[in-house]
């Protein structure tokens, strides 16, 4: 989950209850994880309520990731 977090991929979240909400994994910790939606609130989900965690296909997303927003993340990377 640190890597999908890290990178900011595009997930698919299907719940207990069927709902199957995407975005990107924000933040998370041991109980829940923040899920960031494009045109859509972003929802704090426990863990306990998610049945599966899919990875998206990998598609650069312009609006989300900017050439300087590489470039820090590879710095950051480094230190």
């Amino acid at each position: 989950m640190r890597s999908l977090s890290e990178r900011q991929e595009t997930v698919s979240i299907e719940l207990r209850d069927g709902e199957t909400v995407t975005g990107w994994i924000e933040y998370f910790d041991d109980r829940m994880i923040r899920l960031t939606r494009k045109n859509h609130p972003n929802l704090f989900i426990y863990k306990q309520q998610i049945r599966t965690i899919t990875e998206q296909a990998r598609r650069r997303d312009a609006a989300r990731t900017s050439p300087a927003a590489e470039t820090s993340t590879a710095a950051d990377e480094v230190k």
